[in-house]
């Protein structure tokens, strides 16, 4: 019989930034798929807070407009009418106190007409400079004070901090008014199945948990693909760059539930403990490393899924003198008993070939002598991909005799697909982690300590860019896979990119 879901306790949840995008693409379709799951509290209440002037009734019809166009499936009236009822929205400035005194009262008045108990989810989906503010206007109007068994979070979005000092000032500043248990920092990469099921699978599984380490695997390849150009994100982007943007959060993220050892239970202090025990280990950038085994590069023209794309600096809102990387790659060692020896290669970029995320495990291969006096010319390496977008599950390559009279070998795959195996319902990502918020586990969100580890190793990084000169960036064609210097960082060590097929 499967087990129960635990249900959430009544609650509030309050967005800031709710009229941005983030709220109708992606936090209301997700709030919908809950609620057809039955994983809302019945005593439950949104609210929205913005600059935007609009009435409630108009934000209601926005938000219903939104999760049919942006939802994961058909819209249940019934189950939208039942949400909409229970949604309100607050005009107000971010840094203005009487935003705060406002929110107050409508707290007190959602309480008492929906049975909410005075417990509150605060998310900030809001650009990063308001989040310090934000969380001080809070403290300020007592509003994340935690009395009478009654829970106050606050849910903060990426990217937390450009670098490590302004992500250490951040940490600072919130946990001047929270204490850790409140801040729950989000990664949606972890809504994903397959990310989770990435401790089960190493785990709960005798014939491969034996396997993960530096006697039996070669090397690790974690891909993060898109095909997306900067499209109107020029002025974010510009600022930021692919490795601020993807590397200290997404792709450490992979990396460590990869490379951690087994925690002592699920919990999230114990899971969280082993993450950032990884990045602690993780080889430090000294000035050679950051120059030599990381590349960054900047698409310029070229043809994406039959679309032509400009150049980078031709974007909106992008500096036409841009060095801003939208591609980076780098070769990072993890300094532990378990990994010591084996490269673990990250990769990501915007307007490439195709739209993949995955983890590759290449295994070390079986000696050759067996073969030597057959017509076998190489054997196919064993890899195991875990697949996480756009498709989610596992494939194994392996050699296998091919028929016939002589000793010739072909290599198989076997592949397992979540969608072919259990019945999931399409789902936003985020859907698991406001679950995760309202019950109040932690698991699969960071700690300040986890956050301010993945800037203190990607930090020599950012130095050495800001002494390199502009001739030193690299550019690709869109559409392609990368730039070539991507692929002589693996070249060197006589390996190569998996393709981007």
């Amino acid at each position: 019989m499967e087990p129960q879901a635990q249900s959430p306790p009544p609650c509030t949840l309050v967005i800031f930034g709710a009229a941005g995008d983030l709220t109708k693409r992606l936090l209301v379709p997700a709030l919908y798929n809950l609620r057809r799951a039955k994983l809302l509290p019945e005593e439950f209440a949104l609210i929205g807070v913005a600059r935007n002037d609009k009435s409630s009734e108009t934000f209601r019809r926005d938000l219903g407009a939104s999760v049919r166009e942006f939802g994961t499936g058909e819209v249940a009236p019934a189950d939208w009418q039942w949400l909409a009822e229970r949604i309100r929205y607050l005009q107000g400035e971010f840094d203005d106190p009487t935003t705060y005194e406002k929110l107050s009262r409508l707290l007190v008045e959602t309480s008492k007409k929906h049975g909410t108990g005075g417990n509150c989810l605060f998310y900030l989906a809001t650009p990063p400079q308001a989040f310090a503010t934000i969380v001080r206007r809070l403290g300020e109007a007592g509003l994340v004070r935690e009395e009478k068994g009654q829970f106050r979070r606050v849910i903060i979005e990426k990217p937390f901090g450009a670098d490590l000092r302004s992500a250490q000032a951040l940490n600072r500043d919130i946990l001047g008014v929270l204490a850790e248990s409140q801040i729950y920092r989000i990664d949606h990469y972890l809504g994903k199945e397959t990310v989770q099921n990435i401790m089960v699978f190493r785990f709960a599984n005798g014939i491969f948990e034996p396997l993960w380490n530096r006697d039996h695997i070669d090397h690790v390849q974690i891909t993060v693909a898109e095909t997306v150009g900067v499209e109107r994100r020029g002025k974010f982007y510009d600022a930021t760059g692919a490795l601020r943007d993807m590397v200290p959060n997404h792709l450490f993220q992979l990396l460590t539930l990869t490379a951690m050892e087994p925690p002592s239970c699920f919990g999230a202090e114990a899971v969280r403990s082993e993450k950032a025990k990884v990045l602690e280990a993780a080889h430090h950038f000294g000035a050679y490393d950051a120059r030599h085994n990381v590349v960054r590069a900047q698409y310029g023209a070229g043809t994406v899924e039959g679309k032509s794309v400009d150049v980078y600096r031709r974007a909106p809102n992008v500096a036409p003198d841009s060095t801003t990387e939208t591609y980076v790659a780098l070769k990072i060692m993890i300094d532990s008993w378990r990994w010591a020896g084996v490269p673990f290669y990250l990769r990501t970029g915007k307007a490439l070939t195709k739209r993949r995320t995955e983890i590759a495990v290449q295994f070390k291969q079986a000696p050759f002598a067996l073969f030597r006096d057959t017509p076998v010319e190489q054997l196919t390496p064993n890899d195991m991909i875990l697949h996480i977008q756009p498709q989610e599950g596992v494939t194994l390559r392996f050699d296998a005799k091919i028929p016939g009279p002589h000793v010739r070998m072909g290599g198989v795959e076997m592949k397992f697909n979540y969608e072919d195996y259990f019945n999931l319902s399409p789902n936003t990502g985020y859907e698991t982690l406001i679950y995760d918020c309202m019950i109040g586990d932690a698991t699969l969100f960071q700690r300040a300590d986890n956050i301010e580890a993945g800037w203190r190793v990607v930090q020599p990084v950012l130095d050495a860019w800001t002494e390199a000169r502009a001739a030193e960036l690299p550019t690709y064609t869109a559409g392609s896979a990368g730039p070539s210097e991507a692929d002589a960082l693996l070249a060197r060590d006589g390996r190569r990119w998996r393709a981007l097929e």
